[in-house]
């Protein structure tokens, strides 16, 4: 299973280097069979906001778009369909290594003249910047994140790769390993503690649950959530699940997922669990 270092943070201190961690874990029985480091290669880039867009002088669905780094602006040729004024966005400047988009090759980003304009940098998608094969248009960051500061500051992460033995079950989850961080380190965990609010009617008015065998559930528990609407889960918890080895789809099944990674508990199958509403 893929660990996040950053998601393991959540819920226990880290004393110890990456590196040491990772040797830690293998000598207790959970190989770490490799290492990805998310951010390694992303010099030069960092966080910038879109302060204007124009038209391109000599080319109807090219815009030159002005970017904001704190210290400086700079002003590029873009052709995304996603940019608007005051997003944040990741930007690499000249001598960035970027992932060509279309060949998926590797190469260094260098001084261009598009259409008569010279464009000295660019705004980058998921894919150019080795996250995912996003290539739709550009990464949109959350509205809080720095400006100028450097993206593998804000994004950077170092990723387990984790061969968990099969009498190790308790290690299929990222709190599972956090426990086992724990113990290997000495460090408290701060799990949090599950739980929300409720109001309205009583849920039995609405929604029953009826457990169809008893030996392989012996209890089951259900909440109610009305309007709720699907769109895009945030940007914190794609990079949880891309970095978990998953896809983000929705908001909905994004944290179905999330939990299922963060606990380890998949979905009841429909042979085991029927919910049943009230008319």
């Amino acid at each position: 299973m893929k660990v996040s270092l950053n998601w393991l943070k959540d819920y226990v201190n880290i004393s110890v280097s990456a590196k040491e961690l990772a040797e830690r874990l293998t000598m207790s029985g959970n190989e770490v069979g490799k290492i990805d480091v998310v951010g390694g290669t992303w010099e030069h880039v960092f966080i910038g906001q879109v302060t204007a867009l124009d038209k391109h002088p000599n080319a109807d669905r090219l815009k030159l778009a002005t970017i904001d780094l704190d210290k400086e602006r700079i002003t590029v040729v873009t052709g995304a369909p996603n940019l608007e004024v005051g997003q944040k966005v990741p930007f690499a400047k000249v001598g960035a290594r970027l992932i060509d988009g279309h060949t998926g090759e590797v190469a260094e980003l260098k001084p261009a003249k598009i259409r008569g304009v010279r464009s000295e940098g660019m705004a980058c998608s998921e894919k150019e910047l080795g996250i995912s094969d996003n290539h739709q248009g550009i990464m949109i960051l959350p509205s809080d994140a720095p400006v100028g500061v450097p993206l593998a500051q804000y994004l950077g992460d170092t990723i387990y790769d984790i061969k968990v033995t099969p009498n190790r079950a308790d290690c299929l989850s990222v709190i599972g390993i956090a426990r086992e961080v724990a113990a290997l380190t000495n460090q408290p965990t701060h799990i949090p503690e599950p739980g929300h609010a409720e109001e309205g009617d009583p849920i039995h008015n609405f929604i029953s649950v009826e457990i169809a065998d008893p030996d392989l559930c012996s209890r089951y528990c259900a909440s109610l959530v009305t309007g709720v609407k699907i769109g895009p889960s945030p940007q914190w918890m794609q990079q949880r699940l891309i970095a978990g080895g998953m896809r983000p789809i929705s908001n909905v099944v994004d944290i179905t997922n999330y939990v299922m990674l963060e606990y380890g508990q998949p979905s009841i199958p429909s042979t085991t669990l029927k919910l049943r509403a009230r008319k």
